[in-house]
């Protein structure tokens, strides 16, 4: 019998005819005419929709033929569990060593505390995105995925309300040390990339640059601004030029880099001269909302990813 090809999240498949219409479920980036979409594209948000794509065929076979077919069919799910299951211990090893790493360097004194938490706000954010290649295609994927931050928001919980106690995670990624400071800018942290993982996925850019944004752009403005911020800025005291432009090249940077690296696996197109223009749109309204002298109100992980997913979302339509 002859194979036919399907494509899942950008991902390629192959199965036999009789299969093609039950793992037809590939997930919409947005419209055909972006520098970022397939030609077969529609932008959507179905954020449960994978569930009710993989419903179970009659458990016996209507012919004696089907009997292979039904066998492959098992055996591409079970792959395809195993795969993403692997994929989540992986990326909650990785997350876990890299806060350890950061724990002994701090307490060694190696790395003072303040570079210890934005170099772990940093890292975690990109090197949690970089691993959703390699998550399967099935549309389930993404929700092992999100496994990840949601694990960490419950662990945040817990020691943000005294429920267990570990100083050395909490110096790590604190301002002060206190516990309380967890359930802020930490939390909201995983929160929105629970949200980008759920949300949007890998074949959405606005979700991609959202994250950059929040990870690269904000973390190095917070590097470079307390480091050479002497210069601060006439409309808000706690902010430096210096740090808002390094937010603007470094976020700029980050999601350009993070778009093309997902198009490598498939999962968006990559135009550099549009990507760049939208990126460099994205990247200043990020960093002017970044620079506003509300963070006492707004926290910047919510500031930062929610002004980029707009803007994100309103050039990615335009």
């Amino acid at each position: 019998m002859e194979a036919a090809g399907w494509s899942c999240s950008g991902a390629a498949v192959f199965s036999y005819p009789l299969l093609s219409e039950r793992f037809r479920h590939g997930w919409p980036l947005a419209p055909s005419k972006l520098p970022f979409a397939p030609s077969s594209s529609s932008y959507s948000f179905p954020l449960f929709r994978g569930f009710a794509s993989v419903s179970s065929p009659p458990l016996l076979p209507s012919s004696p033929g089907q009997l292979p077919l039904l066998r492959l069919r098992s055996r591409v799910v079970s792959g395809a569990i195993l795969q993403d299951a692997a994929a989540t211990a992986f990326c909650f090893a990785g997350a876990y060593s890299l806060v350890l790493a950061f724990d002994a360097l701090t307490e060694r004194n190696i790395l003072q505390k303040n570079l210890s938490r934005k170099a772990v706000h940093v890292l975690s954010g990109l090197l949690y995105m970089s691993t959703w290649p390699i998550f399967s295609g099935s549309a389930e994927a993404r929700y092992f995925a999100a496994i990840v931050p949601l694990l960490n928001c419950i662990r945040l919980l817990s020691y943000g309300f005294r429920l267990r106690t570990d100083e050395s995670l909490v110096k790590s990624i604190t301002r002060e040390g206190r516990p309380e400071e967890l359930l802020r800018g930490p939390l909201y942290f995983v929160i929105i990339l629970l949200l980008c993982v759920l949300v949007f996925w890998r074949d959405s850019p606005v979700g991609i640059v959202s994250l950059a944004m929040m990870s690269g752009g904000d973390g190095f403005a917070d590097i470079v601004g307390r480091t050479f911020g002497a210069i601060k800025l006439p409309y808000n005291q706690q902010k430096s030029w210096v740090g808002s432009i390094s937010m603007f090249v470094f976020g700029s940077l980050f999601s350009i880099g993070m778009l093309y690296y997902f198009s490598i696996f498939g999962h968006v197109h990559f135009d550099l001269v549009q990507t760049a223009t939208r990126v460099a749109l994205i990247s200043l309204t990020a960093t002017i909302v970044e620079s506003l002298p509300i963070t006492d109100i707004v926290d910047d992980n919510i500031s930062v990813p929610l002004t980029s997913m707009l803007t994100a979302f309103l050039l990615f339509q335009s």
